[in-house]
């Protein structure tokens, strides 16, 4: 059954402003039309599309685009949703921003794998000449890339060139936790190996929002070789860098699992904040499989797992307003700590209370960075000339 668009607050004025999210069971036949039904009454000038499979989204985009005709549609696979009830699996998520408060334009970055960059910055830059600075209004963008090319940092790199002053966040399209193909979609059209960007403009008030649920250990090691193209740290401190890592975690190098890398992520530390490199995996030479990029020299800092909401709520509860929504980007790196720990029903409160809606991950942008196991978002707030 369909799941009723979130009650996103209880004023009736500031609710016709408000996005709308909803979602169906990913198997659900008539998909594409009920997901249509629950949004036409929003007049949708943007609708933002997560689910999994890529091979029942993509049908369901297209559906829903020629049912929305009006509506720019962006959207692409995840490991994972996020809707009224907290965390969710087999569902595809659609979110409607009114025509009422927002306007939005979008355009598809080919190539992600061989970053042509000089051709992104003259898209981005002509997206931009679209959208003329107003009174009361603020520009945002919504980055959904390709998580299995990689080169998510030179992508928002060119983004935070392009795009001077405006917020970006985003994340890497997912494939469950398979971490095979992605599909990014635009206005119901596959885009594969590209970078969808949405730049849109509304009249509410926009805040970005991080949390990572780490702290920074004593304990640190330097880069002594690595493969950038691949990601691989091949070694840490001079020594067989999955060797040294399971020393620095106080590991066995034979058993360590996915949850250990969870548990004590590698960081790097930018200006006064250290942003995670997360670990997906060992090779068989014994190199780290990092889900973004690495360079030789770089120094890394051993992280420690700390409260996997209280941080959360925390940084929502110092928004200057109680949301109306929160566009969210979580990695399935934390999804999985939540679930390990037991606190997926305290995650569903959370992201109720605060009115959270978006997905799963394999990385996120944010302040022209690309992080791991950290969520990620923008929260939408009432003007602040509304009572």
């Amino acid at each position: 059954m369909p799941r009723a668009p979130d009650e996103v607050t209880p004023d009736a004025a500031l609710r016709a402003l408000a996005p709308v999210g909803v979602s169906v069971a990913s198997d659900d036949p008539a998909a594409a039309a009920t997901l249509a039904g629950l949004l036409t009454g929003c007049d949708p000038a943007l609708v933002l599309l997560f689910g999994s499979p890529r091979e029942v989204l993509a049908p369901v985009a297209r559906d829903l685009s020629a049912a929305l005709p009006a509506a720019r549609l962006a959207g692409c696979s995840s490991a994972g949703e996020i809707g009224a009830c907290g965390y969710q699996r087999g569902t595809i998520l659609a979110i409607g921003f009114p025509a009422a408060s927002f306007r939005a334009e979008a355009v598809a970055l080919a190539g992600q794998s061989r970053i042509p960059v000089s051709a992104w910055l003259s898209q981005l830059r002509l997206l931009r000449a679209g959208f003329p600075s107003r009174p009361g209004r603020s520009l945002f963008g919504v980055l959904l890339a390709d998580g299995t090319a990689c080169n998510e940092d030179v992508l928002v790199t060119a983004l935070d060139a392009a795009l001077p002053g405006v917020p970006v966040v985003g994340g890497s399209a997912g494939d469950g936790l398979d971490f095979g193909q992605t599909l990014q979609i635009l206005n119901g059209v596959p885009m594969p190996g590209a970078a969808v960007f949405v730049l849109v403009e509304t009249a509410l008030a926009v805040s970005e929002v991080s949390f990572a649920h780490f702290t920074s250990t004593a304990r640190r090691a330097v880069v002594t070789r690595a493969d950038p193209a691949a990601r691989q740290i091949l070694e840490l401190n001079a020594e067989p860098a999955a060797d040294e890592y399971a020393r620095l975690a106080e590991l066995d190098p034979a058993r360590m699992q996915r949850a250990d890398f969870a548990r004590h992520p590698l960081l790097l530390r930018t200006g006064r904040r250290h942003h995670v490199r997360a670990i997906s995996g060992v090779d068989a030479g014994g190199a780290l499989r990092l889900m973004s990029a690495i360079e030789p020299g770089t120094v890394l800092t051993l992280g420690q797992a700390g409260d996997v909401t209280q941080g959360f709520a925390d940084a929502l509860d110092a928004l200057p307003r109680p949301p109306l929504m929160v566009l969210g980007f979580d990695c399935i790196l934390r999804r999985l700590a939540v679930e390990r720990a037991g606190m997926t029903a305290r995650m569903a409160e959370l992201f109720a209370r605060y009115r959270v809606a978006g997905f799963n991950t394999y990385g996120e942008q944010f302040s022209g960075m690309h992080v791991n196991q950290t969520f990620v978002g923008l929260a939408l707030m009432p003007p602040e000339a509304a009572p």
